[in-house]
């Protein structure tokens, strides 16, 4: 029986076998070494033709939100063509892999509507413009300046320079509230002052501070009114008009400016205080 196994054996034209295996595996070789070229190639030319989108439409003043998305969605498709042809080269038939795939969208697609949705948000967001990048916003319960549109997210940076990552459709969803959208914006103020103070006095104190700062825009009017009798003071509401861009440092300034007047001008700005009356019997 063992010289048997040995005839057979010794049957084999081993050297054929040898040379088969080694034919195959050349080639199997050059067609992996080519579809790993074929990537990194073709990965240069999306990266080069992304680019080349990214400026003609900055060449253009397209606005950035758009440009994001544009470019991101122009790579993502292209490098979807260059992994189909690696895979095609290395001896995989792409058209039975795409019907595979095809079958397998409906499942992938319900599995992933949350992404569908967000992709479908991106598309409103680049096209309706609720904002644009650089704008100061207010969405999905989040807030802080837009740095870039996504295909399935937006990001924004906070004032303490946190990046905060939004799902797109998290904010199509939500009230957006954008700080930005206009010129000028209205800071709104409240000065509560004693009920023994000359409210001639702090109205007319108040309107010099107001005038006095160039920031603050003529048109329209600065409002200054006794709003509320609260329970400790009688409460004065300031509201100038401003360049969006000065908004803060008005708010900060004009509180700081008509504090110091106060107290120059002997105006009180009273503590919250309550009178207790104790009976006897």
């Amino acid at each position: 029986m063992e010289n048997l196994q040995v005839s057979d054996l010794s049957g084999i034209d081993w050297a054929g076998l040898w040379d088969k295996t080694a034919s195959l595996g050349f080639d199997f070789g050059i067609q992996a070494l080519t579809a790993i070229v074929i990537f990194y190639v073709g990965r240069l030319i999306v990266k080069v033709i992304t680019n080349g989108v990214r400026k003609v439409m900055t060449t253009r003043e397209v606005d950035k939100i758009l440009e994001s998305f544009v470019t991101s969605l122009v790579y993502w498709a292209l490098m979807t063509f260059v992994i189909i042809a690696t895979i095609n080269q290395l001896g995989i038939q792409t058209a039975s892999l795409i019907a595979i795939m095809g079958a397998a969208g409906l499942a992938v697609g319900l599995a992933l509507q949350g992404s569908l949705a967000n992709f479908a948000a991106g598309v409103l967001i680049v096209m309706f413009r609720p904002y644009r990048t650089g704008d100061w916003v207010e969405a999905a319960g989040v807030s802080g300046s837009v740095v870039k549109v996504q295909i399935l997210t937006t990001i924004l940076k906070t004032g303490d320079n946190k990046e905060i990552i939004v799902p797109n459709g998290q904010i199509m969803n939500s009230i957006i509230t954008n700080y930005s959208a206009n010129d000028t914006r209205r800071v709104d103020l409240t000065f509560g002052v004693g009920y023994g103070d000359d409210l001639d006095l702090v109205r007319s104190v108040i309107r010099s501070v107001v005038e006095a700062d160039p920031r603050v825009l003529k048109e329209p009017e600065c409002l200054i009114a006794v709003a509320q009798l609260a329970d400790s003071s009688v409460n004065f509401t300031v509201r100038p008009w401003v360049n969006t861009a000065d908004y803060w440092s008005v708010y900060f300034d004009l509180t700081e400016a008509v504090k110091k007047r106060f107290d120059k001008e002997g105006i009180s700005i009273p503590f919250p205080q309550r009178d207790v009356h104790v009976y006897q019997k």
